[in-house]
């Protein structure tokens, strides 16, 4: 039997499916798993909340540029700066 079965744009192979069935027969740690936590990390004893932000291609590139040059992700920037201007 030939897959035609794709993850994230990748052929899936019958030794990945194979591996995968094997690993779920020897059975999972379900100790590990739950240890694991959901979602990403927090940023505090508070919840976030997710805010939609719309920029131009040029803004993006701007803050992309500056997020690199410091090792930063996007949002650590406009974090920053937002906190700067509020100060």
């Amino acid at each position: 039997m030939v897959s035609s079965e794709m993850i994230n744009g990748k052929l899936v192979t019958e030794e990945q499916i194979a591996g995968w069935a094997a690993e779920a027969d020897a059975g999972y740690d379900v100790e590990a798993l739950k240890r694991r936590g959901r979602g990403r990390p927090g940023r505090g004893a508070e919840p976030s909340q997710v805010v939609a932000l719309r920029l131009t291609l040029d803004e993006i590139a701007t803050l992309d540029a500056r997020a690199e040059r410091e090792g930063k992700t996007r949002s650590e920037v406009i974090r920053e700066a937002l906190t700067d201007s509020a100060a």
